[in-house]
């Protein structure tokens, strides 16, 4: 099996007059809980060989939260991560096949319509991500990333 964990951006800042979405903080709550998302990927030896990232300011303080418990893996920054759909996030997580554990940092809804997807073969079929929530999605080997080809193996929020 290999594992595709997804991770919900933490809390941000308000919408604030003047920033650009793209450019929004976390806010203290957010910070908090990026931090304990790390001691719980951390705890659970849950650590990725490749990780991808929003380029949102809000992602990517969130990932260095993480990292911050869970040591240096590589990572990079993927823009079709900002406001993609599940297929987007499909063919990116593809290109990116050979990783045995992938994470990819993003946003709702395309987070948790993807693991619905995933899971359940249904993208309306969500429940909801939390921020800073965390969804572990275990893949067969040797299969394509399709409609009902996972088993959710861990779920965590803050």
């Amino acid at each position: 099996m290999r594992e595709l964990i997804l991770l919900r951006h933490a809390h941000a800042e308000p919408a604030n007059h003047g920033l650009a979405d793209l450019d929004r903080p976390l806010s203290a709550q957010g910070l908090a809980e990026a931090e304990a998302a790390g001691r719980w990927l951390a705890e659970h030896r849950l650590v990725p060989d490749c990780v991808l990232c929003s380029p949102s300011r809000r992602t990517r303080e969130t990932l260095e939260a993480v990292l911050a418990a869970i040591g240096y893996v590589d990572q990079r920054i993927e823009p079709s991560i900002y406001e993609a759909t599940p297929g987007t996030l499909i063919a990116l997580a593809d290109v990116h096949a050979e990783a045995q554990r992938l994470m990819v940092v993003g946003h709702n809804p395309g987070l948790e319509r993807l693991a619905a997807l995933l899971h359940s073969g249904q993208s309306g079929d969500y429940r909801g991500m939390p921020p800073g929530g965390i969804a572990v999605l275990s893949v067969p080997v040797d299969a394509a990333l399709e409609p009902g080809v996972a088993q959710l193996s861990a779920f965590w929020w803050p």
